[in-house]
This record gives C-alpha cells, sequence and structure tokens, in this order.
C-alpha cells in the first residue's frame, strides 16, 4: 500500500480511506471521490457506536429488532411503538417507565432502545439499580462521590434495571436519590421495575424520600404496563412439550 497516500490520509484524519481505496466501484471521478468519503463517514459512525456501546455496559447484546411488540405491552396514549423507536424523548429528556411482572420483556425493550441510542450517537449507561446502589454506597465512604456524579456530565440516557428487586438501606436510598435529582430534566431515564409506584416505599424506607423521588422520575414520563406471562417461562414449558 502507498505509504504516501497512508502518511496524508493519518494527516487529515481519515481513518478508513487509506484501506478501503481500491474497494470502491469507480464510474467517474465526482462519484468515486464522494462514494469514497461516505464510506469513510459510515465506517466512522459505526465505530462511534461500538464505541458508545461499550462503554454502556449493557448486560445483554439483543437488538431492538429482536424484541417483540405484542397486547402484552400497554402505551398511554401519547406515544406508540414507532415514536418511542425514534428515541424523541431523548432530546425532549423525557423519562420512560416500564413495569409489569418478571420475565415479561422489559429489560430486553429497555436495552433495545439503549443500543439504538447509542446507535444514533448518544451516551448512554446501563446499570442494575442494586449495583449502582452498592457503588454509591462505596464511593461515598471513600470520598469519591463527587467524582463519580460528575461521570454523567455528558451522558444522555440512563438505563435502571430492575428497580425494586431488592430493598435499600437508608444511605443507599437517600444516595440514589440524589443522583436521580441531579439527572431530573437533565437527561433521560429508562426504569424497569416489577412493581408499581404505590410499592416503592418498599424498596425506599423513607416515605417522604419515596414519594419525591416517584414525583421526580414520573414527571415528563412515558409509562409503559408490561402484563401476561413470563417469556422466559413459557419458552421453558413449550421446550417441554
Amino acid at each position: 500500500m502507498n505509504s504516501e497516500l497512508k502518511r496524508i490520509c493519518k494527516t487529515l484524519r481519515l481513518a478508513y480511506v487509506a484501506d478501503i481505496v481500491d474497494t470502491i466501484p469507480f464510474e467517474n471521478p465526482e462519484q468515486y471521490l464522494e462514494s469514497l468519503l461516505h464510506r469513510e463517514l459510515q465506517l466512522r459512525e459505526e465505530a462511534k457506536a461500538e464505541r458508545l456501546i461499550k462503554k454502556a455496559r449493557f448486560f445483554s447484546k439483543k437488538t431492538l429488532e429482536a424484541f417483540q411488540w405484542s397486547e402484552q405491552v400497554r402505551f398511554p396514549p401519547h406515544i406508540d411503538a414507532k415514536e418511542l423507536c425514534e428515541l424523541h424523548f431523548i432530546n425532549q429528556h423525557e423519562n420512560v417507565i416500564l413495569t409489569g411482572s418478571p420475565g415479561t420483556g422489559k429489560t430486553l425493550l429497555a436495552t433495545g432502545l439503549g443500543r439504538k441510542a447509542c446507535q444514533n450517537g448518544y451516551e448512554v449507561r446501563f446499570y442494575r439499580v442494586s449495583d449502582l446502589v452498592d457503588t454509591l454506597e462505596r464511593v461515598w465512604k471513600e470520598g469519591k462521590l463527587q467524582q463519580f456524579r460528575n461521570k454523567f456530565k455528558k451522558v444522555d440516557l440512563i438505563i435502571l434495571d430492575e428497580m425494586g428487586y431488592i430493598p435499600f438501606s437508608k444511605d443507599g436510598a437517600e444516595l440514589l436519590f440524589q443522583l436521580i435529582s441531579d439527572w431530573y430534566e437533565q437527561k433521560s431515564l429508562i426504569i424497569t421495575s416489577n412493581l408499581e409506584f404505590s410499592q416503592w416505599n418498599r424498596i425506599f424506607v423513607d416515605s417522604r424520600l419515596t414519594a419525591a423521588l416517584v414525583d421526580r422520575v414520573i414527571h415528563h414520563a412515558h409509562i409503559l404496563s408490561f402484563t401476561g406471562d413470563s417469556y422466559r417461562v413459557t419458552h421453558a414449558l413449550s421446550r417441554q412439550k
């Protein structure tokens, strides 16, 4: 490969042109140059999406296309599946709350939306809520809480999975409340929970803190309800037949 071409591409910060220069069909100079630069941009966007997906730390590789919409997902009147998947809620700093029984697809949908957000250039972080609270308690004891909070300055979407599976200590609940207060009307959240809002006092020991947290979470929120049997249980039973 031409070393001079590589040097020029490096100077111009063209990361892929030198490697793909022989792969672009040639019809005329204008078409070739346009196709070459278009492919450079495409490869940059794909690489950026992969970096964002890695930073998000999803637990699953399932995409939005893997999610099977059904009558089990009940939407509020002001939004439907198409609009949700267009991710307008992120730019508007709105939240998406997915509630329902375990195994009904909440985490799968949250992950799919998060991965698509990364592909669209958004900074995303995925947390199991119990893991996040453990981290908050640790950095608080180490005197590094503010440093941890600063890590979210450039993040657009935070996914909080499994809110309600494990109760929190008083300190853990207050630290999580502080963090969600930081994000209020500044970030978008996707929260999955097997509990209705009226039952969140089971995991947050202080009823006033619970009320304040729910108030922040549901303000500017799209609340989807998942009904029916667990996909995992149904799949396991069908395999036994």
